[in-house]
């Protein structure tokens, strides 16, 4: 398959009963997590939320499910009837898609997301960016941004410019200025 750049375009690329099957598992993954990031990743549909949280991709035979290691292991009784490995789990397209196992499974990818994020981010003085990546965080330390207030003196641009800073992390920092009241420069 070609590059794509987002979701719609990769799905857009395959017969019309795969596409309804692959719209199905975005839908069902966007419901269970509503505040993960769409974007593609390793050249398939990815969910992000403090990190990948969950892919899937369209084959030929099945639909590929990827909910890390730990969200096989998880179900791994229910995943049984299921062709899958330590990371991976294959829907057959001639099956309805186990929708409900689905939604399970991506609850508990955000619960770990959630709790390893907290885990890994206890906010030290200073560390209000704590959800971001580290290349990102390390982007506003080294342009000595360290407080949200601080921030909000440089506009979008100058933050997508900065080396490590990639556009995920605006929705993020657009968040943690909006609970402070503030915005980028010249919004």
């Amino acid at each position: 398959m070609k590059t794509v750049n987002d979701i719609d375009q990769y799905i857009a690329g395959f017969p019309e009963e795969t596409q309804a099957l692959l719209q199905q598992i975005r839908a069902a993954i966007r419901k269970m997590a509503p505040a993960a990031e769409e974007k593609i990743s390793y050249g398939i549909p990815t969910f992000a939320l403090n990190g990948n949280l969950v892919h899937f991709a369209g084959y030929k035979h099945h639909i590929g499910f990827y909910p890390a290691p730990s969200g096989i292991k998880a179900f791994e009784k229910e995943l049984s009837v299921y062709k899958n490995s330590k990371g991976a789990v294959q829907f057959p397209l001639d099956q309805p898609l186990p929708i409900s196992l689905i939604n399970k499974i991506v609850k508990f990818r955000v619960k770990e997301s959630q709790e390893k994020n907290t885990s890994r981010h206890t906010s030290a003085p200073g560390e209000l960016f704590a959800s971001l990546a580290a290349p990102a965080r390390r982007a506003l330390e080294s342009k000595g941004i360290r407080t949200v207030q601080q921030l909000s003196k440089f506009s979008e641009a100058d933050i997508l410019a900065l080396h490590g800073m990639g556009k995920s992390s605006l929705p993020k920092l657009r968040n943690a200025l909006k609970e402070k009241g503030l915005s980028f420069k010249g919004e």
